[in-house]
């Protein structure tokens, strides 16, 4: 139980501010949230079909969440009301704070909301796609899951972005922290993290608010198996002045942050669609993904592709154990040269026992697979040629136990239609292949030394 449980998981709603609130209504209408939503509005009788409510003292109960969309003089008033009457938190949508040059003004809010926690301000809000609870003033990518990753976001459009993703990942939350005034990163991070439907956690990071407590988190996701993924901006004097200009974080410089983020095991990629790869490894194989890898692919032009590119990661791709060779060469006939990466020609393509077996038996001698496959154009061609292999794939699995990934090397080359359904099945599609290398080398990212922390800052 965390001092965020009702805002983020809240029972009833309340949203303060006409055309906000209406989009906010809509957004919890669409994805089924079963408790009360209380538009409050001094003059409006009713928004979106809810009755209005012309004060928060005129609502039936005490909201566990509010959205205020008003503006921010308005702002520190009803936060300060909302403390008062045992509010469980609130999203405050307006800008011009610290960011603008108003500190005082922003101090002014921190004050008012005294133990009430509040996302923001200059916060787009948060998603909850497992209750159907959405803070949200705008349009989302996401549907109704029982269990999936969180995104937190010290730039809302960037996790705005991130959650209209195609890839097939299920997203539990998206929440965006704003100027993160009251509730900062490790908190929020943490408070999701509690949630037990919640499978791993990535992170836009623009300036790290409390190491001592990021660590603990760092710690605690490792400790319940749940995997860490972040963008850390401020690697550039112009990336650190337009995290400055926008939310007021202090974006730390990239050596630095790099250094204490792999020392305490957290993943970091580059780019929004390496986070997303990687978040669908941590989704679906928790940390156990090993650093042994086979890869097969029925073109030597794609074998020794992925070895090229999987050098610069360190991605490693060790010998062929005996046992695995010979029993490939019973299967795959003295023609095909049994290696890793493996070329296994296309003798075997369409024949759903044979091709099981290969990619069974290749499996079986390493930690994880790489399972090179570029289905066909759906509007142009016919993909069934290609069942059978993705059949084999999961059954490879199925028989030991062991992560295969099947990989496309372009990400227009595998829709999120067949994606998602092999999603259902345990199985992580990834897309892009130097994008699935980057994501594959994240996801095998270990803590330098177990339970290390910064060191506390002494006044």
């Amino acid at each position: 139980m965390t001092r965020l449980d009702r805002l983020l998981r809240p029972k009833s709603i309340a949203v303060l501010g006409a055309g906000w609130a209406l989009n906010v209504i809509e957004q919890c209408r669409k994805m089924g949230f079963h408790g009360p939503v209380w538009p409050v509005h001094p003059t409006k009788d009713q928004i979106g079909g809810l009755p209005a409510y012309p004060s928060l003292a005129d609502l039936p109960g005490v909201p566990d969440a509010v959205f205020i969309g008003v503006n921010r003089y308005a702002t520190v008033d009803v936060v300060r009301e909302l403390a008062a009457m045992g509010a469980g938190g609130a999203i405050c949508f307006a800008s011009g704070w610290t960011e603008a040059g108003e500190p005082e003004l922003q101090a002014e809010l921190v004050a008012a909301a005294g133990d009430m926690p509040i996302l923001g301000p200059n916060c787009y809000g948060v998603i909850n796609y497992l209750d159907g609870a959405l803070l949200w003033p705008d349009q989302h990518g996401g549907i109704r899951v029982d269990k999936g990753v969180a995104l937190v976001s010290q730039s809302s459009n960037i996790v705005i972005n991130l959650g209209m993703q195609k890839r097939a990942l299920p997203v539990a939350y998206v929440a965006c922290l704003g100027n993160a005034a009251v509730v900062g990163l490790a908190e929020l991070a943490g408070a999701l993290l509690d949630d037990p439907r919640v499978t791993a956690i990535g992170l836009y990071i623009e300036g790290i608010d409390d190491a001592v407590g990021f660590a603990a988190l760092a710690q605690a996701a490792r400790a319940a198996g749940k995997g860490i993924v972040c963008i850390k901006s401020g690697k550039t004097e112009l990336s650190r002045v337009a995290a400055a200009s926008h939310t007021a974080s202090l974006a730390g410089g990239g050596a630095a942050s790099s250094a204490f983020l792999r020392q305490i095991g957290v993943a970091e990629v580059n780019s929004p669609s390496e986070m997303i790869e990687t978040l669908k490894l941590f989704h679906v194989h928790g940390l156990g993904l090993g650093r042994r890898k086979c890869s097969l692919s029925c073109s030597g032009g794609e074998a020794g592709l992925v070895a090229d590119l999987a050098a610069p990661y360190g991605i490693e791709f060790p010998p062929v154990p005996d046992a695995v060779r010979a029993r490939l060469g019973e299967i795959l006939g003295p023609i095909v040269t049994v290696a890793n990466p493996l070329d296994y020609h296309t003798f075997i393509w369409g024949d759903g026992p044979r091709t099981t077996d290969v990619f069974t038996t290749m499996l079986s001698g390493y930690d994880a697979g790489i399972y090179l496959i570029d289905t066909p154009r759906g509007d142009r061609c016919d993909p069934s040629g290609y069942q059978p292999a993705l059949d084999a794939i999961v059954a490879a699995q199925r028989a030991t136990g062991k992560p295969a990934l099947p990989v496309a090397s372009m990400a227009e080359n595998f829709d999120e239609a067949r994606a998602a359904v092999l999603m259902e099945q345990g199985i992580c599609t990834l897309m892009g292949l130097e994008t699935a290398l980057a994501a594959i080398r994240a996801a095998q990212t270990l803590p330098g030394e177990a339970g290390w922390r910064p060191l506390p800052v002494v006044a």
